[in-house]
């Protein structure tokens, strides 16, 4: 059975949905809200998201920006902000579709498995040198074993190997990381955070060959 996370404040609406995506064959967990919502997709494993842009403690654009951060789960946007701006941006933080309120059931669920069917064949594991992530378990290994990482090593591990060769400047990472906390990221926090994963991934953190530092300018995963 497929899973699916509805993140949706409009009670009597998600009720709604629910109800009609149970009857079409799926399990579906409700919250009301950005914080429930994260806290939801970091500790259960989903299919699909399903997420309106404005929330009574949030912004959906932020979290769709984690998920895809996160892997590549599919993230639907239900919401009745329509016009340009929106869907414009839904679509450069990664979303998968878009779907104006008010919708037909139908065409929710041809939605819904047209994005499952596109994403069946998604990448599924993340290399660099000696370091393999699989997303679809949420595990890190290094030469086989398994690396324990917290919830934001993890985060910035998956951005590093997501954009593999590429330069990512510290305002980067903390726009990407960091939005849905609220918290102001300075250099010393990321420093602290960048020595934790080396300590973890690399042979020697002292002389890292995996994350390396671009000076002046930020950070590059390398496979060499």
């Amino acid at each position: 059975m497929r899973s699916i996370l509805l993140i949706e404040d409009d009670d009597p609406l998600a009720k709604s949905i629910s109800g009609f995506l149970s009857g079409e064959g799926f399990k579906v967990t409700h919250a009301r809200g950005q914080t429930d919502g994260v806290k939801l997709f970091e500790t259960e494993n989903f299919d699909c998201v399903l997420l309106d842009i404005s929330l009574e403690d949030g912004n959906g654009l932020a979290i769709c920006a984690l998920i895809k951060s996160l892997g590549d789960t599919p993230v639907i946007f239900l919401t009745a902000s329509a016009d340009e701006t929106c869907t414009v941006a839904g679509f450069e933080v990664g979303a998968d579709d878009y779907i104006g309120k008010p919708f037909r059931p139908r065409e929710l669920v041809a939605r819904i498995k047209n994005a499952l069917r596109k994403h069946s064949g998604s990448q599924t594991t993340l290399k660099c040198a000696d370091v393999v992530i699989d997303t679809a378990r949420g595990v890190v290994t290094k030469n086989g074993e398994e690396v324990f990482l917290s919830a934001l090593e993890y985060r910035l591990l998956i951005l590093f190997f997501s954009n593999k060769g590429i330069l990512l400047t510290r305002e980067r990472i903390a726009d990407e990381l960091w939005t849905l906390s609220g918290e102001f990221v300075g250099d010393n926090t990321l420093n602290v955070y960048i020595k934790r994963l080396r300590d973890k991934i690399e042979d020697d953190a002292a002389e890292p060959k995996i994350l390396k530092t671009i000076r002046g300018m930020g950070y590059k995963a390398v496979d060499e």
